[in-house]
């Protein structure tokens, strides 16, 4: 079995779950609907059964990757990054952060956390470049990703129905500079104002 996933930043540290390392406490994240409204696009709930199913899985196939969010202080979990699905033919992922303890949120570890994450990708697993989307109106995802070093590159009009409405979807990219060019990713940041100032 190939080594588990593991980078140290500043002030945290991701190492890849197991699901033994699944506790009732975490769980109680995913039973939030505050801390999930953005999380899922499909709305459905996550229980542990299916979160540990998930995760042995994953790393079975190759196909996601979920990682805690460790304080390197405390060895305290305070939330998750999940890499994946990864498709291996075009070397690319989505990669999705949740910061879970609450006490943790507004604090600027779900920008450290996002940075490793693509840290991890690029060097550990050799992806070219990874991919997110959000709701419009989740402003304090978008900046930390955005102050994260991703890129905005495009909007989905009207991709969600939200209470009634559409509402848009920001696209979102990091890129590995081991497969992009400088002169590439500038002109990406440039291209960026097209899609979000904020």
């Amino acid at each position: 079995m190939e080594d588990m996933l593991h980078v140290e930043g500043d002030r945290l540290c991701l190492r890849e779950l197991r699901p033994e390392d699944i506790t009732d406490s975490m769980m109680e994240w995913f039973q939030d609907t505050e801390l999930m409204k953005f999380y899922t696009n499909s709305g459905r709930k996550i229980d542990k059964a299916e979160l540990c199913r998930s995760i042995r899985k994953g790393r079975e196939d190759r196909s996601n990757y979920t990682l805690g969010i460790y304080l390197k202080a405390e060895s305290k979990i305070i939330g998750t990054v999940k890499i994946g699905p990864v498709n291996w033919k075009h070397k690319i992922s989505d990669l999705a952060t949740l910061i879970g303890d609450r006490s943790y949120l507004g604090k600027g570890f779900s920008t450290e956390a996002i940075a490793l994450g693509g840290q991890l990708a690029f060097s550990a697993l050799g992806l070219r470049r990874l991919y997110g989307g959000m709701y419009w109106s989740n402003k304090a995802s978008i900046k930390t990703y955005l102050k994260a070093g991703w890129i905005a590159e495009g909007v989905l009009k009207g991709f969600y129905w939200v209470d009634g409405r559409n509402e848009d979807r920001l696209l979102v990219g990091c890129y590995n500079p081991a497969y992009f060019s400088e002169e590439e990713i500038r002109d990406l940041r440039e291209k960026s104002k097209l899609y979000y100032e904020g």
